[in-house]
């Protein structure tokens, strides 16, 4: 049962959106947390770098496998 390469890739994808959202959570926790401004800055740079990862990751991915490489 080898299953399908395009299903095994949608859920790669999924998978790598629902980390990213994971992370935003979890910074945005971070910084409404937070009583001092470096715990503050960390948590705002990662709900930033979790929402590139959400917007770029996934079509990166898609751009890869659609030209074969």
């Amino acid at each position: 049962m080898s299953g399908d390469p395009a299903k095994k890739r949608w859920f790669a994808i999924v998978a790598t959106r629902l980390a990213a959202v994971a992370g935003a959570v979890f910074g945005l926790v971070l910084v409404g947390r937070a009583s001092d401004t470096p715990n503050k800055l960390l948590g705002a740079a990662i709900v930033l770098a979790a929402l590139y990862m959400m917007a770029v990751v996934p079509r990166a991915l898609a751009h890869k496998w659609r030209s074969g490489e």
